[in-house]
């Protein structure tokens, strides 16, 4: 009879912390890329890092991210051509319809806001991990441009494409270049997201993904961007093996839930954020918590010494790291 206690019920996909450019308190992280971007961002900010996540929305696609890129460090400024108006909102074809605006000046506002952001960001960011979501790409007939986002427009507008493993390591090494020519220290960390794009179909879904990965690969290998290894975090991988089950995504199926997101975060943290960053961690979770909780009694003498204790941590922290506010 075989004991269940030695049975290995998952696959480990084996991970060691990285040896150099490990993330701390110091460190200032952009984050490009798909919605699992959003997901790793939001903790990123919840813990308190210097970070930037997706500041033109969520963009699926590596010409997507490369055109943020190229018009970031150009210190684009967007006008009237640049924007188009349907279904009573602003759009711009660069952007999610996050950006989207019931009002004209506001989107160029908006848009040209964060274009600025982002070339500031990048001049100092320490970390770039992009995100990558499908190689599936729509290309709008009127205009030959690749879009990031169609915003409803009707679909006989475009035309859908399959990228090219070599168009996505050329569009990859386009933007490694242009960043390296204003930061030439930043560290790039490359992912694809677990999310499945299902509406492209199964078939062509896992040949996206897969078109994703080579490319990646073959990028961090042509700029020896550290080891791959040690470029590529492999979060598509984690989804798709160690969390074999769907119990670990949201009702839609296709998506990671909150607990699969937590478990890849945890992955992501034990190789890439540097343990002197640890105590630190745990004391802004404490606070966030402090934060969220809701007492029985708010005038309580207790609960208004819990509170004092709360914001001389607050203080405390904030004493330590300026860019730390709660």
């Amino acid at each position: 009879m075989i004991s269940l206690n030695n049975l290995n019920l998952q696959t480990k996909i084996p991970l060691q912390p990285q040896r150099f450019n490990q993330i701390d308190y110091n460190s200032k992280v952009l984050l490009l890329g798909s919605c699992f971007s959003e997901n790793i961002g939001e903790k990123f900010q919840y813990f308190k890092f210097q970070s930037l996540q997706n500041p033109f929305g969520i963009l699926f696609q590596p010409f997507a991210i490369e055109t943020l890129i190229t018009n970031a460090i150009n210190q684009k400024e967007y006008t009237e051509v640049d924007i188009f108006f349907n279904n009573e909102q602003w759009h711009c074809f660069d952007a999610h319809s996050q950006l989207s605006h019931p009002l004209k000046d506001g989107l160029l506002t908006e848009l040209n806001k964060n274009i600025r952001k982002t070339y500031n960001f990048l001049k100092e960011a320490s970390h770039i991990i992009i995100t990558l979501g499908t190689s599936w790409i729509y290309r709008h007939i009127e205009t030959d441009q690749h879009v990031a986002n169609c915003h409803k427009v009707p679909q006989k507008k475009f035309l859908k494409e399959l990228l090219s493993v070599n168009q996505i390591s050329e569009s990859l090494d386009a933007t490694v270049s242009l960043v390296k020519s204003i930061n030439p220290n930043a560290q790039f960390i490359f992912t694809v997201s677990p999310v499945r794009h299902i509406k492209d179909g199964f078939v062509e879904n896992t040949q996206s993904k897969s078109h994703l990965i080579t490319a990646i690969h073959q990028t961090l290998k042509s700029n020896r961007l550290l080891s791959e290894a040690e470029g590529y975090f492999p979060s598509y991988e984690i989804m798709m093996d160690e969390l074999r089950n769907y119990r670990f995504y949201k009702d839609d199926m296709l998506h990671p839930n909150q607990l699969a997101i937590d478990y890849i975060w945890g992955k992501f943290a034990s190789v890439w954020i540097h343990q002197n960053s640890e105590a630190i961690m745990d004391e802004v979770n404490a606070i966030q918590k402090g934060l969220a909780h809701k007492p029985f009694n708010p005038n309580s003498d207790t609960h208004q010494k819990f509170l004092f204790r709360l914001q001389e941590n607050q203080e405390a922290l904030e004493s330590i790291f300026s860019h730390i506010t709660f």
